[in-house]
């Protein structure tokens, strides 16, 4: 079974200059349970300032639709935002750092040294209230500012992270700059150290290389992929990111050669028509091109 994780309400909203209101975000929610999607990053404790698309996170967490065997979770900044996390029924939280100096700078005021106490304090946090944290590391392929980020580095954040407890680390190319070799090349040397159990990867397809770069994570052994609906997406903080890869072309792929996902392509298809007519903008995902348009009442 290939594990999809839908980033499309946090990292997919996040970038949009529409703001999906609440109880559209929930409508979204319910369409995505429908369509058997089991993990949903649902939003960012982030402060309002810095995005302002995701300043219902609170409201949002508390009308969570009630499903069992789906795993919410929502990104947590520092002590103040799992505070607030606390107080919602998300099941586990992700923390969040650069591989390069420059953009962890850029993104939350910190250099990579000042920002471990900090992460320290949120996994401590939600491990005494039995939480899980998983990890992410940003611009693990290429920065924004520094160019091409040596792949030692990324191993010597992965492995701080995985010290201070976090279960899984997902490895963002933020800018969308990964090409299938450099892929492969960072992800055998991660393999050295860590098992690949314990790795996701998170592609944007900027210059149209997500999925082949998914393609060859699979074949290193990767089975968790971060996706978002219809291909949005973006980081505020990274200057030329455009969207994630998207979950429709990851699903077409997979089920093509025979692999399990437990979703829904075609609902999945239905969803970001929905989502394309409520952002007013057509999404990039090219299996969404391609899929039949049906009509749909007002």
């Amino acid at each position: 079974m290939i594990k999809v994780v839908e980033v499309s309400l946090r990292d997919g909203l996040q970038n949009e200059k529409l703001i999906l209101p609440t109880h559209k975000k929930k409508a979204l929610l319910q369409k995505l349970l429908a369509a058997g999607v089991k993990e949903i990053e649902v939003t960012s404790f982030v402060h309002p300032t810095w995005i302002p698309q995701l300043a219902d996170a609170d409201q949002l967490a508390s009308q969570l639709p009630f499903a069992a065997d789906v795993n919410y979770r929502a990104l947590v900044p520092n002590k103040k935002g799992i505070e607030r996390a606390l107080q919602t029924p998300i099941h586990e939280y992700a923390v969040f750092i650069s591989a390069s100096e420059s953009h962890n700078r850029k993104n939350i005021h910190k250099g990579i040294r000042e920002t471990f106490p900090v992460l320290k304090e949120v996994v401590e946090e939600a491990a005494g209230y039995g939480k899980k944290v998983r990890g992410y590391v940003s611009v693990v392929f290429g920065c924004p500012y520094e160019g091409k980020v040596p792949p030692s580095q990324v191993v010597s954040v992965c492995e701080q992270l995985f010290k201070l407890g976090v279960y899984e680390i997902s490895l963002g190319d933020t800018i969308g700059v990964a090409t299938p070799t450099q892929v492969k090349e960072v992800l055998t040397l991660l393999a050295k150290e860590f098992p690949a159990e314990k790795l996701a990867v998170h592609f944007h397809d900027t210059r149209g290389t997500g999925l082949v770069n998914a393609y060859v994570a699979l074949e290193c052994g990767i089975t968790t992929f971060d996706s978002a609906l219809g291909g949005l997406g973006g980081c505020p903080y990274a200057l030329g990111a455009s969207g994630n890869l998207a979950t429709e072309d990851l699903l077409y792929m997979l089920h093509g050669m025979g692999l399990n996902t437990g979703i829904d392509l075609d609902a999945l298809c239905e969803t970001s028509r929905w989502l394309e007519r409520e952002l007013r903008k057509k999404l990039p995902s090219k299996v969404l091109q391609s899929y039949p348009k049906k009509k749909h009442r007002s």
